[in-house]
């Protein structure tokens, strides 16, 4: 089975982060999130994958270019401007003519996909959409259904006593060739607020999937810390690392000096480099080839590849880019910083 990821997206949520890197390229534990995400979808017997972009796409494509170094084949097909969730869809066309899933570039989720593929076929739907619950549903759009998971209605951003339903469009789609007929070409089209609805309008059989247990969508810094809270402490497991029973992962070539301590969650990379006395952890992740100086002290943060923590540094519940330098004695708490600039995160 073929899969379309959609990966255009700008990321204006996530800046100053998406300022350098398109939002499917954030690193989750030290690679991509599409990277991740490819993974996963390995696991379940897809080797064919269509990304769209648009927002910086020649970083996507220099990273993957034609996929083969990933176990997959990669194709590629770029907007020239934002066409919206259903356009991007139609605007692949020509990759599918069978059943083929669809993902948003930017979430974590645990979703079984062969078991999503049986429920798909079992309800003869045209879409199957995965769902997630919330508990407020006003900021969302809600799928409503019946007792046999067919969609009835979608209501968009509802007061709690305007629906009965807490589940939201998890971002994961399966559909039949025969949905790309009714998306008009040429211009933005909104899956949700266009698509679905007409499909319901002409009496289509759509099945909501409510298997899933992890979701996250990537979309602020304060969520991307979350993300890696959460794999930490095993709640979302990636790579190989089972944070679940050793919630301590040190790469065989870190070296650490005597008189570092190191807290519980952590992940140290390959490479990593941390000098006596330190403080690392609980909560923190360092990528490969970074390294730390003499009692510097990293918290609840997120330090990516070939960056610089001098000594006396601390850095509290912050995203360090690739490349930054961290000043000897500096303080940073609640920031992100690139190397050119540091900007304050959202509450976490």
């Amino acid at each position: 089975m073929k899969a379309l990821f959609l990966a255009g997206g700008f990321g204006s949520r996530l800046r100053p982060i998406t300022n350098y890197l398109p939002k499917p390229m954030v690193p989750v534990m030290g690679k991509p999130l599409l990277e991740r995400n490819i993974e996963r979808l390995k696991q379940y017997g897809v080797d064919e994958i269509v990304l769209s972009t648009c927002y910086k796409p020649k970083i996507i494509e220099k990273y993957f270019k034609d996929g083969k170094n990933f176990g997959v084949k990669i194709s590629y097909i770029t907007e020239d401007q934002p066409l919206g969730t259903a356009g991007a869809i139609k605007n692949a066309q020509k990759f599918f003519d069978d059943t083929f899933l669809v993902f948003n570039a930017d979430i974590l989720s645990d979703i079984d996909i062969s078991d999503m593929i049986r429920f798909h076929k079992e309800k003869k739907a045209v879409a199957t959409i995965a769902a997630t619950q919330v508990e407020d549903t006003s900021a969302y759009g809600v799928i409503e259904y019946d007792e046999n998971g067919y969609i009835t209605a979608f209501k968009e951003k509802p007061k709690p006593e305007e629906t009965t339903s807490n589940l939201i469009n998890a971002g994961v789609y399966i559909f039949e060739p025969e949905v790309l007929n009714e998306i008009p070409a040429g211009r933005a089209v909104s899956v949700e607020r266009e698509t679905y609805p007409l499909l319901l309008q002409k009496g289509a059989s759509m099945a909501v999937y409510n298997r899933c247990s992890y979701w996250l969508d990537l979309g602020t810094p304060a969520k991307y810390l979350q993300a890696h809270k959460d794999i930490l402490a095993g709640l979302f497991h990636i790579g190989n690392c089972d944070f679940r029973r050793n919630p301590l992962y040190i790469s065989k070539t870190a070296k650490i000096s005597r008189g570092v301590k190191i807290m519980e969650p952590a992940y140290i990379g390959d490479h990593v480099q941390i000098d006596a006395h330190s403080v690392i952890g609980p909560g923190t992740v360092l990528c490969d080839h970074s390294s730390v100086g003499k009692e510097a002290q990293i918290v609840g943060s997120v330090v990516w590849d070939h960056v610089q923590v001098e000594s006396g540094a601390s850095v509290v519940n912050s995203v360090v880019m690739s490349n930054c330098t961290v000043n000897q004695n500096s303080r940073e708490r609640n920031t992100i910083l690139t190397g050119t600039l540091s900007q304050p995160i959202a509450a976490v």
